[in-house]
This record gives structure tokens, C-alpha cells and sequence, in this order.
């Protein structure tokens, strides 16, 4: 069975987690991280899970400033996003990638309109970045504008049709001129695409992106099957030693957050967070504090026995020293030790615990025992039960501590047994 999966199922996988597109895209991602956590401070004191707080934040005025600041940087993400995409590409072709970044910007402000009309005024204002496409609804045209740019300066840059100057030039004075027709010919094709669209189909790419491509997108993430997927590939991948968290965050993340920071726009708009209002399931959120929270297949009930149940020295020990590590997610110890690595013991709880964790969560938030999640977001370092509280008051600090106690019921009798074996050995014992 091992040699099946490493020989026949991993190798297509492994080949297309490292494309160029799909190493650019997970690459550039990282770079809205800061943005996205900072962002994410600011919008939990506007938006803080308890009511009297809440209530004297919006009273003091102090609330405004903090939306501003919200405004200025995860509601933007989709800029960071295809400035990191674009240079990342460049930078792994072994070119300079900031000018590539700074193109990819301007053929993604060419994606969308310089004006926004108001309805009821019959106003049309002018000379604008209507963020309505800067956050989560611009993510997919920012990610596809990003390879484009990314792909298509590499490709001149390859074959040198660049303006060339002595050596004697200052690298940055060089690089300017070297960008130049590179920049001509991507802003020249953004413009007529533009053009096409604006003409023929009466909208933007991005609009039309939005509606053909991302909408949909969403709504297969956003369902109990995408849930599940989810929550299965990520331990899967690790099974085999592949970091199936960077994999599947780094592919899957533009789209969580979308749905995010849809989520927010919906309470920015003054509407209910709620499933009959648009709301989305399936969040960062999601993923981050219920199928991965406390590390890949939620190990924290491994270590738990470990430290406390577990007869062989070998897994009281590891336990004691992997406790505070797995508070804060960090889970690699567990993984490559215990091993669940190639397991087929501990495979079993590595991925039924994140896939029940799903089920569970998505119907949690489906029938309103729990609310919906905003943007609001914490590092992925914050313990549990903690990074529940901020992410959604009280009831997701509640149903985190469900879960990861039913995880650790799941670990317990395959735990158990691996920790009979290591028993065995330890005594000289053939198993």
C-alpha cells in the first residue's frame, strides 16, 4: 500500500504543488500575512466579542480610527497579494522581482473601474480605487493577474528584449530601464482587455472574474464537501512527510479569506451575519482554528495522553516536552517522533480527528450555535480556546475545547496501542 501511494499518487501531487504557479502562489501569499494579522487587531478592538467593550469602543469614537486602519491593510489584501504573487514568480526565475510586483499592480487597478457611481444621487465619482475589489472579491483576479504579470516578464527577461545600459549604470537605475518594455507591452494588453470588456460586455475583468470564476469557487469551499476535503488532505500530505499545511493553506488560503472578508462586508453593510444574508461556513477561520489548531490533525490529544497515560518512557517523555510546543501549534516533534509519519497506525486519528472536527464545526455554524466568523483573525500561534474567544466570543472558545476533547478520545485507543508496542520493546519484548 505504501509503495502504491509513494510510487503512483504522490509524484502527481508532488508535481503539481510545485509548478511555478502554484510555488508563486504560495509563495506570494505569505507576503499579506503581517497586513492580514494587523489588519486583523484592528478589526477585534472595532468588532470585540464582548458586549461592553464593544458598546464603549463605538460610544468613545475610537471605533472609526480602528475601521480606518482595518481599511488601510487586510482590506487591501488583494494588492499584497498580487504584488507578492508577481515578484515571487520573477524572484524563483532567478530575475529581480520588485519591478515585476510594482506591474502587477498597475494591470490589476486595470482590472477594475476609476469610477464609482452612486444609485440614489445619480453621482459619479471620479479618479478612485473602489476597495470593493481590493479585498476578498478581487482575490482570484489578483492571483491570476499575478502569474500573468509574473509569467509574462519572465518571458522577456528570458529571451533579453530588454533596453540594455553599461555596466557602469547603478543596478537600480538599470533595473528601471530594464522593466520598461516588459511594463509596455503587459499595461498595453491589460488596457485592451480592458477595452474589450468595458465595449462588448459592459463590465470589468475583475467583475467578471468575481461572477464566472470566484463566486463559484467560493461556494465549493464553502459546503460540507469542501469542508471535508480540507480537512482530510492536510494530515494526508503529512502522512507521506509532505507539509500538507503550507500545501493546502497556500492553495486554499485566497479563497478562505475571501469568504472572510466577505463576511465582513456583509456586517460593514449593516446587514446580520447570516447564512440567509450571504454569509460563508467555510472561513480562514475555519481552517486554521478547527481543522488545524494545535498543529496538522490536531495532535493536542496525542500529546495529552503522552504526558499523562502513556506507560513507555519514550512516549512520556516526548509528551512532556511536546506540551507547550503543541499549545502554540507547533506539532512537528509529535509528527516525525511519535511517528505518524508513513504510520498506518496513527494515520487513522491524524486524519479522522480534523475531518470530524469538521463536521461538527460546519454544523455548528450552520444551525447559529455558533456565529459566523468575520475577518477577524489571530497567529496561528494563539492556544486554543484563546484564539476561539477572539475569533467568536464565547461559543467558539467552547466548541474548540469540544472538539479537541473529542480528538483526543479519537487519538486515545491507537495511541494506546503504539504506546503497548514501545512498552514491548523498551522490555526486550518481540512484539
Amino acid at each position: 500500500m505504501n509503495d502504491f501511494m509513494n510510487e503512483r499518487v504522490l509524484p502527481p501531487i508532488l508535481k503539481f504543488v510545485n509548478t511555478k504557479a502554484i510555488t508563486a502562489l504560495r509563495n506570494g501569499m505569505l507576503y499579506t500575512m503581517p497586513f492580514t494579522i494587523v489588519g486583523s487587531i484592528f478589526l477585534l478592538l472595532s468588532n470585540f466579542p464582548v458586549t461592553a467593550v464593544a458598546d464603549w469602543v463605538r460610544d468613545s469614537g475610537l471605533g472609526v480610527y480602528f475601521d480606518q486602519a482595518y481599511g488601510a491593510s487586510f482590506a487591501i489584501m488583494s494588492i499584497f497579494a498580487v504584488m507578492g504573487i508577481a515578484y515571487s514568480y520573477v524572484k524563483n526565475e532567478g530575475f529581480e522581482g520588485l519591478p515585476a510586483g510594482m506591474i502587477g499592480l498597475v494591470v490589476y487597478l486595470l482590472t477594475m473601474r476609476s469610477t464609482v457611481t452612486d444609485a440614489e444621487a445619480g453621482v459619479t465619482i471620479g479618479n478612485v480605487i473602489d476597495k470593493n475589489w481590493t479585498s476578498g472579491q478581487g482575490m482570484i483576479s489578483a492571483i491570476l493577474v499575478g502569474l500573468f504579470v509574473g509569467w509574462g516578464y519572465s518571458w522577456f527577461l528570458k529571451r533579453d528584449i530588454r533596453i540594455k545600459l553599461p555596466e557602469q549604470v547603478p543596478a537600480n537605475v538599470a533595473n528601471s530601464f530594464t522593466a520598461l518594455i516588459p511594463a509596455a507591452a503587459l499595461i498595453t494588453v491589460a488596457m485592451i482587455v480592458y477595452a474589450l470588456f468595458d465595449v462588448f460586455m459592459k463590465t470589468t475583468v475583475v467583475e467578471w472574474i468575481y461572477a464566472v470564476i470566484q463566486s463559484p469557487m467560493q461556494g465549493v469551499t464553502d459546503s460540507l464537501g469542501g469542508a471535508l476535503m480540507i480537512g482530510f488532505l492536510t494530515p494526508f500530505l503529512w502522512f507521506f512527510g509532505v507539509h500538507g499545511s503550507t500545501i493546502v493553506g497556500g492553495i486554499m488560503g485566497p479563497i478562505l479569506q475571501a469568504n472572510s472578508l466577505a463576511n465582513s462586508e456583509i456586517l460593514n453593510s449593516g446587514k446580520g451575519l447570516t447564512l440567509a444574508n450571504g454569509g460563508h461556513i467555510v472561513t480562514q477561520q475555519f481552517y486554521d482554528q478547527f481543522i488545524n489548531v494545535t498543529g496538522a490533525g490536531m495532535t493536542i490529544g496525542l500529546v495529552m495522553f503522552m504526558a499523562v497515560f502513556a506507560r513507555s518512557a519514550q512516549y512520556r517523555q516526548l509528551g512532556r516536552l511536546s506540551l507547550a510546543p503543541a499549545f502554540f501549534g507547533i506539532n512537528e516533534p509529535i509528527v516525525f517522533a511519535t511517528p505518524i509519519v508513513m504510520n498506518p497506525i496513527m494515520v487513522v486519528p491524524f486524519i479522522l480527528t480534523p475531518v470530524v472536527s469538521s463536521i461538527i464545526t460546519y454544523f455548528a455554524l450552520y444551525t447559529g450555535l455558533v456565529p459566523l466568523f468575520t475577518a477577524i483573525q489571530v497567529p496561528w500561534t494563539t492556544p486554543p480556546v484563546i484564539s476561539g474567544f477572539l475569533i467568536s466570543g464565547w461559543q467558539a472558545a467552547l466548541l474548540q475545547l469540544i472538539v479537541l476533547t473529542i480528538g483526543f478520545f479519537i487519538y486515545f485507543p491507537f495511541a494506546r496501542k503504539m504506546d503497548q508496542i514501545n512498552v514491548a520493546q523498551e522490555r526486550g519484548e518481540e512484539i
